[in-house]
């Protein structure tokens, strides 16, 4: 079922999301300062374009700079782009075909907030669990 779902999400949204974090990322890369930011957009298009079966767990070894990434990522891009995906997502669950893939925008959310310091794992990783 996962393989089905994640095929429809491509074709239908994740190819575009993947691509515009994607174009992100390249910017990021090209100002040299803002390389963990690119990087950070390169992990959220991987999830962006086959969400079903992963999630996104903290890392543990996140320290005081990814803290401190996190809220210049939060004021300049973060907020902008969970807002855009609580939307999308909620207009997806309005019909009931659309209801796993208004799931999958939300599970962008957190990722798309505070990129830095956070891991996507398939779903079935002990890490998922809180086990190290």
């Amino acid at each position: 079922m996962r393989f089905l779902l994640n095929i429809i999400w491509l074709v239908l949204a994740g190819f575009w999301l993947a691509l515009g974090y994607a174009v992100a990322g390249i910017i990021c890369c090209i100002l040299i300062i803002t390389i963990p930011f690119g990087i950070a957009s390169f992990r959220i298009a991987l999830f962006a374009l086959w969400p079903f079966g992963q999630t996104v767990v903290k890392r543990p070894d996140a320290g005081a700079g990814s803290c401190l990434g996190n809220a210049i990522w939060l004021v300049f891009a973060g907020i902008w782009l969970a807002i855009g995906h609580i939307v999308t997502g909620v207009a997806l669950c309005i019909t009931i075909i659309g209801i796993p893939f208004g799931i999958a925008n939300f599970k962008l959310v957190p990722i798309s907030l505070t990129p830095l310091g956070r891991e996507i794992v398939p779903t079935d990783d002990p890490r998922t669990f809180g086990v190290a």
